[in-house]
C-alpha cells in the first residue's frame, strides 16, 4: 500500500495545475477542489489504517533509494497529521465556496485562490511526509510562498503591511532552517532523517548541540513559541476568514510537527528538555494574558492559539511517552477546534459587522444558532469536560506529574493557570457578543446557512475527538511508543544493504565533511 504515500502531494498538485488552466471557470475550479481535498482525505485515511497495522509506508521517489533519493514516509504520526489537516482543508475550502457564493464572488481573486488553496495543501502533506530535511525545507517553502498569496488577497493595505510582517519572519525562519541544512550536511554527509539519525549520536556532542539549537530556533518561529510568537497576532487577524482559519489550524502545526519529529528522531538525549519546558511554561502564560487583554475576537483567538501551542511543546518537552502521546492528541484536537473558532468568528463578522466586542452584542438573541456554534468549539478550547481538550489537557498534566521533576510541576501549575484563563477569556467573548446590549444596533445582514455546515461539522469533529479517545489515544500511544524507538522509522527507510554508515564503527564529525561516505553523492 506504498502507493497511498504520495497522492495527497500529487493529486493537490495536479489539480492546482488544472485549476490554473481553468482561471476563467470558477464553478469548475472549486469542483475540482473540492474532489482534489476530497480524494486527499481518503488517501489520508487508508494511510493512517495501513501505517497503524503495517508499520510505516515508505516511498523513494524516482526509484533512488535512500539515502540517495527522496523518501517520503508515512507513519503513524505523519498519517494522523494528514488526516486531519486534510479534514480542516476540506471544511475551509467548502466554507470558502459559500462565501463566494454568498458575495458574488466580488473582490475576490478567484482564478488565484483555487490553484493557491491547492498548493498550501500539497506543502502541508508534503511536510508531513518528508523523510529528509531538505525535502521537509521545500514543503516549509511551498505553503508558505502560497500562504503569502492567500494573506494578501485583496489587497488592502491593512493585509499588504500583515503580509509584510509575516513574509518577513517567514523568511527568517527559512533562512535559519537552511544555514542549519548546511551545518548537518557538513557535519554528517547526509540530510536523510533515518540516516541521520544513526550518524548524529556519533559526531562531537558540542555540534550535535549546535545544529539541535538552529534546527529548534527555525521550527520555533514557524510554530509561534515565545518570544518568537509576536509575528503571529498582527498576521492571522488582517486575513479573510477562511485563510485565517487554515493558517491557525494548520501552519503552526507543522512547525509543531517538525520539533516533534527532530527531537524524537535526532536529539533523542533530552539536553535541550529544560529550555524547551521553559518556553512551553511561558507561551502558555504569556499567549493566555495576551488574550484576557483583547477586545478584539480575532486577536483575542490568535493569542489562545500561541498560548495554547505551549501546552504542544511541554507534552514534547516532557520527552516521556505519556507526553508525546497527549502532546499528538492535543495536536490533533486543537487543528479542528481552533480552526472551528476562527470560521464561526468570519460568520460573527458577517453578521456583526465588525469582530471588536466594544461593538458587538445581541447576536444570542439575532442568532441563536450562532451562539451555540461559538459555544461548543470555545469550551473544548478551554477544556471543559468530557471534551476533547479536556482529555487532552488531563494526559498533558498526567505526563508532567509522571515526570516529576520541578519543571514538569511548574508545567503542570500553568497548563491549570492557562486552562482558567482561556475559559475566562472565552466566556468574556462569548457574554459580550452574544449576550450584552450591542451599544448600536447591528446591521441588518444574514448569514447564509451553507457557510455554517463546515464550520458545524469542524466542531463535530472536535466532540467527536472526545467519543474515540479511547481508540484515538490508543493509536497516539503507539505512535510514541514508535517514536522513542525510532526503531521503526529508520528499519523502513533504510532497509536491507541502505544503511549507509549505519552499521559501521568509524565515527561521524571527527572526519572531513565527504567521510560519512559516498551514498550521499
Amino acid at each position: 500500500m506504498t502507493w497511498l504515500v504520495p497522492l495527497p502531494v500529487v493529486i493537490p498538485l495536479v489539480a492546482a495545475g488544472l485549476a490554473l488552466a481553468l482561471g476563467g471557470r470558477s464553478k469548475l475550479q472549486s469542483i475540482i477542489s473540492a474532489v482534489a481535498i476530497t480524494l486527499v482525505l481518503l488517501a489520508a485515511g487508508a494511510l493512517m489504517l495501513v501505517a497503524h497495522t503495517q508499520g510505516p509506508q515508505v516511498v523513494n521517489v524516482g526509484e533512488w533509494s535512500a539515502p540517495v533519493g527522496i523518501s517520503l514516509v508515512g507513519d503513524r504520526l505523519s498519517a494522523l497529521m494528514l488526516f486531519v489537516s486534510a479534514i480542516v482543508l476540506l471544511c475551509v475550502l467548502l466554507y470558502s465556496l459559500a462565501q463566494g457564493l454568498a458575495d458574488g464572488n466580488e473582490g475576490a481573486p478567484i482564478a488565484i485562490y483555487h490553484p493557491t488553496y491547492l498548493v498550501l495543501a500539497a506543502g502541508v502533506a508534503n511536510a508531513f511526509l518528508s523523510g529528509d530535511l531538505f525535502n521537509l525545507y521545500v514543503g516549509f517553502e511551498i505553503l508558505l510562498g502560497a500562504s503569502f498569496v492567500l494573506l494578501t488577497l485583496g489587497g488592502t493595505g491593512e493585509r499588504i503591511r500583515a503580509g509584510s510582517i509575516y513574509v518577513v519572519v517567514s523568511l527568517l525562519s527559512s533562512v535559519l532552517f537552511l544555514v542549519a541544512i548546511a551545518f548537518v550536511y557538513t557535519t554528517t554527509g547526509t540530510l536523510n532523517l533515518a540516516q541521520l539519525a544513526e550518524r548524529i549520536d556519533r559526531i562531537d556532542p558540542g555540534m550535535a548541540l549546535v545544529l539541535q539549537v538552529m534546527l529548534l530556533l527555525g521550527f520555533l518561529i514557524k510554530a509561534a513559541v515565545f518570544p518568537l510568537s509576536a509575528w503571529l497576532p498582527d498576521s492571522y487577524p488582517t486575513a479573510p476568514a477562511p485563510v485565517t482559519a487554515v493558517f491557525a489550524g494548520l501552519l503552526t502545526k507543522v512547525g509543531v510537527y517538525a520539533i516533534i519529529r527532530t527531537q524524537t528522531l535526532l536529539f533523542p538525549s533530552g539536553r535541550l528538555d529544560d529550555i524547551l519546558l521553559v518556553a512551553a511554561i511561558v507561551t502558555m502564560l504569556v499567549g493566555i494574558v495576551g488574550a484576557v487583554a483583547q477586545d478584539d475576537l480575532k486577536r483575542l483567538l490568535s493569542f489562545t492559539l500561541v498560548s495554547h501551542i505551549g501546552y504542544m511543546v511541554f507534552g514534547v518537552a516532557l520527552a516521556n511517552k505519556a507526553g508525546l502521546s497527549a502532546a499528538i492528541f492535543y495536536v490533533a484536537h486543537h487543528i479542528t477546534v481552533q480552526t472551528a473558532l476562527f470560521l464561526v468568528a468570519g460568520l460573527i463578522e458577517r453578521r456583526g459587522g465588525t469582530t471588536s466586542l466594544e461593538k458587538l452584542g445581541s447576536l444570542g438573541r439575532l442568532t441563536p444558532a450562532l451562539a451555540v456554534l461559538f459555544f461548543v468549539p470555545a469550551m473544548n478550547l478551554a477544556g471543559i469536560p468530557p471534551m476533547s481538550g479536556f482529555l487532552g489537557k488531563i494526559g498533558l498534566l498526567q505526563a508532567g506529574a509522571e515526570l516529576g521533576t520541578p519543571l514538569a510541576y511548574a508545567g503542570v501549575a500553568a497548563g491549570l493557570l492557562t486552562s482558567l484563563l482561556t475559559l475566562y477569556a472565552i466566556v468574556k467573548a462569548w457574554n459580550r457578543a452574544f449576550w450584552q446590549e450591542a451599544p448600536e444596533p447591528l446591521p441588518d445582514t444574514t448569514v447564509p446557512r451553507t457557510m455554517f455546515g463546515p464550520a458545524a461539522v469542524l466542531a463535530a469533529v472536535g466532540v467527536a475527538f472526545a467519543v474515540v479517545a479511547g481508540p484515538l489515544g490508543s493509536y497516539t500511544d503507539s505512535a510514541a511508543a514508535d517514536l522513542q524507538s525510532r526503531n521503526p522509522y529508520i528499519a523502513s527507510v533504510l532497509v536491507d544493504g541502505e544503511r549507509g554508515d549505519g552499521s559501521s564503527d568509524e565515527a561521524v564529525g571527527d572526519q572531513p565533511a565527504d567521510a560519512g561516505g559516498d551514498d550521499d553523492g
